[in-house]
């Protein structure tokens, strides 16, 4: 309390007990018994009044003990059973879980990690793949600001994320590794990775790329062979030494048919080799008769041009031509789609064109564009345009109905500059993307889709949109969000496919080790998209007949299905809607890869060097007491005194009140009592 606060209450006090003796010791007609006890119970009221009125404050102090934490990190990835750790796991847990002096001196958490990273309830093996760089980054951000030594019980193959041996450079806590496998090297030889196109065209050549790597000290020969069905379309020989331990094969395959094209990759194994799965690797092609062909017309140059080359060729089943207005207009028959990038009055001659041959468009607007040309060449929006720039962001429409779009965060992507002004859309439109300004909508659309008699066209209002790829890849360090984003856009704006009430999207053919979806959007009479309907999915396998139903679940403006839990084979579907006649039905293939069957021995080097960048120590699983006495017995693990300060004010403190209310109680009922009321 401060100086100033003691007068106040100082002051109070004198002027209390003034009044209570003006009232009841000055001129008063009760007896002195009674003056007494009025005097105190008012001077007790006008007291506790003037110190509500003043309301000083106390400090509280408290003080807890907080021990440091122990996150322990399980790899539940199926490389685990592969290497034949299971039970090594399961009893470095339980042994952990068991050791009391441990226990005492940490606060001990369990996480289990392989696609993703959770806490551990229990643990399977059967992850198909793992993300170590992900469980680190996700410890360290849990347990920022903390003391929190890390046990990664691990083989140390990654499967999926960024190298983590980088990643642990930003770690703030040591780590210790606890080995799972040996450091043996065997005789082996391995499909390092393979790399080709996921469509191909009729009568082309698609290329091929093969890693092929040796593990082992005597130089050896083997064959390297592609087969579809029985028969063989590619073979050359391989040779390997200990200086010589990796070979890349480059070379083309021919699509001659039409359709899901699948062949088999061998290496041939050697005769003492002990893992011969590696050796071997599944992969497959669709061949198409035709591509998609998008025209981009632009009279600048702008990132936004490159942005929209790489999304749309992400996917090979999309090809994309630039030219100049004048150059575009006498090929436009020759596109699906046509992309008018801040057209201007260069841009008259390719509008009249696009009239005549009715083609689909979506028109990218931006500070460059000429909006008095724009307004009077079409007939679907309009903008009064000023000379001013306005920066706007997006915010998706979960309403938007006419195909699936997931949020890939647009909420937080960098603006947009456009020309400040009212767009205003006069044909039957949805609103994909909204226009906000410092998170406020502005009731414009910056990116609304349209459809007139079976015509398609889009609206962007908005340029440098390449910002947003960017951000994209910082965000989730791939490209394929954005990419896909801008695939589906174009996939709907490039057809003329009459619109269905039950939309399904799936591909024809998954590798097991990646997230297998299918999405479906069900739209009602008015081609309204229903939220409400149940979606139900029918899996049939078509070599075992073995059928098998999942319901599916509703996201945002679309319903979608995760099958990783079916094996891999040949399967028809059919997608139906409960309550209504109405269904799709297609097939898929799920190809045979187990990425996490790919390894030997478990990854020593590189689990020994996050542990010394970190100032911990590695350890296998038999060197348990080893690993912790050098927990318990570390100085820079102790507990933590920390003290938590509270200031209360009086005011909050309810006792005063009752204390006011007890004695105006008192004094009322001891005057009734007396008969002087």
């Amino acid at each position: 309390m401060t100086t100033e606060t003691i007068l106040l209450i100082s002051l109070a006090g004198v002027i209390s007990i003034a009044l209570a003796v003006f009232m009841y010791g000055y001129k008063s007609k009760q007896t002195r018994l009674l003056r007494w006890v009025f005097g105190i119970l008012r001077f007790i009221t006008l007291f506790s009044i003037l110190i509500l009125i003043i309301n000083p404050k106390f400090k509280s102090e408290t003080y807890t003990i907080e021990k440091p934490k122990l996150p322990v990190l399980i790899d539940n990835s199926a490389s685990v059973g592969e290497l034949g750790q299971t039970e090594n796991v399961s009893g470095l847990i339980q042994k952990l879980k068991e050791n009391s002096e441990l226990n005492d001196k940490f606060d001990v958490s369990y996480f289990s990690f392989g696609n993703d990273f959770s806490e551990s309830d229990s643990l399977n093996f059967e992850e198909k793949n793992t993300n170590i760089s992900k469980a680190l980054a996700s410890t360290n951000e849990l347990f920022k600001n903390q003391t929190a030594p890390t046990i990664i019980i691990t083989d140390g193959n990654q499967t999926l994320g960024s190298d983590y041996e980088f990643s642990s450079a930003t770690y703030k806590n040591s780590i210790y590794p606890v080995i799972l496998g040996d450091s043996i090297k065997y005789t082996d030889l391995k499909i390092e990775q393979l790399n080709t196109n996921r469509y191909a065209f009729l009568k082309n050549q698609f290329p091929v790329e093969v890693i092929l790597t040796y593990s082992g000290s005597i130089p050896v020969n083997s064959d390297f062979v592609i087969t579809q069905g029985a028969t063989t379309v590619y073979r050359t020989n391989v040779s390997f030494s200990e200086n010589e331990s990796s070979k890349t094969l480059n070379f083309t395959l021919n699509a001659s048919s039409v359709g899901l094209q699948k062949y088999t990759a061998q290496l041939l194994p050697l005769a003492d080799e002990k893992n011969k799965t590696n050796n071997s690797k599944q992969f497959a092609v669709e061949v198409m008769d035709q591509a998609t062909n998008v025209l981009v017309v632009s009279k600048i140059s702008h990132p936004d041009l490159g942005a929209l080359k790489k999304s749309i060729t992400s996917n090979e089943q999309r090809t994309i031509s630039f030219k100049k207005p004048a150059e575009a207009a006498s090929i436009l028959n020759d596109f699906q789609l046509v992309i008018l990038y801040q057209p201007d009055r260069n841009f008259a001659s390719v509008f009249d064109e696009i009239e005549k041959l009715n083609k689909n468009t979506w028109v990218i607007s931006g500070l460059q564009t000429d909006w008095y040309f724009l307004n009077g060449a079409q007939d679907n929006f309009n903008k009064e345009a000023s000379t001013q720039s306005d920066d706007i962001q997006a915010e998706l429409n979960s309403n938007y109905g006419t195909f699936a779009v997931e949020n890939i965060g647009f909420d937080d992507f960098p603006p947009l500059q456009t020309e400040f002004g009212a767009l205003v859309i006069s044909v039957p439109n949805e609103v994909m993307l909204e226009q906000t300004v410092s998170g406020i909508s502005n009731g414009n659309p910056l990116l609304a889709t349209m459809e007139i008699n079976g015509k398609r066209d889009a609206i962007w209002d908005g340029e440098g949109f390449w910002r947003w790829r960017a951000n994209s890849f910082l965000q989730t360090e791939s490209f394929q969000s954005f990419d896909d984003f801008v695939g589906n856009l174009v996939q709907y704006l490039a057809s003329n496919k009459r619109r269905s009430r039950l939309e399904v999207s799936a591909e024809t053919f998954y590798y097991n080790n990646n997230p297998i979806k299918i999405s479906a959007q069900y739209f009602d009479k008015n081609y309204v998209f229903d939220s409400r309907a149940s979606l139900n999915i029918t899996v049939k396998n078509a070599e075992t007949e073995q059928q098998t139903n999942f319901p599916m679940l509703l996201r945002n403006n679309y319903f979608e299905v995760d099958l990783n839990s079916l094996p891999a084979g040949e399967y028809n579907y059919t997608v139906s809607v409960a309550n209504e006649a109405v269904s799709s039905s297609g097939n898929f293939t799920i190809l045979d890869f187990n990425v996490e069957q790919q390894f030997l021995n478990a990854d020593v080097s590189k689990l020994n060097r996050i542990a010394q960048n970190t100032g911990g120590k590695a350890y296998f699983t038999t060197q348990y007491d080893a690993l912790i006495d050098a927990l318990l017995e570390n100085p820079n693990f102790q507990n933590i005194e920390r003290s938590e300060q509270k200031v209360v004010p009086l005011i909050d403190w309810k006792y005063l009140l009752a204390l006011i209310v007890l004695a105006l109680a008192a004094e009322w009922f001891i005057r009734k009592y007396n008969g002087l009321i």
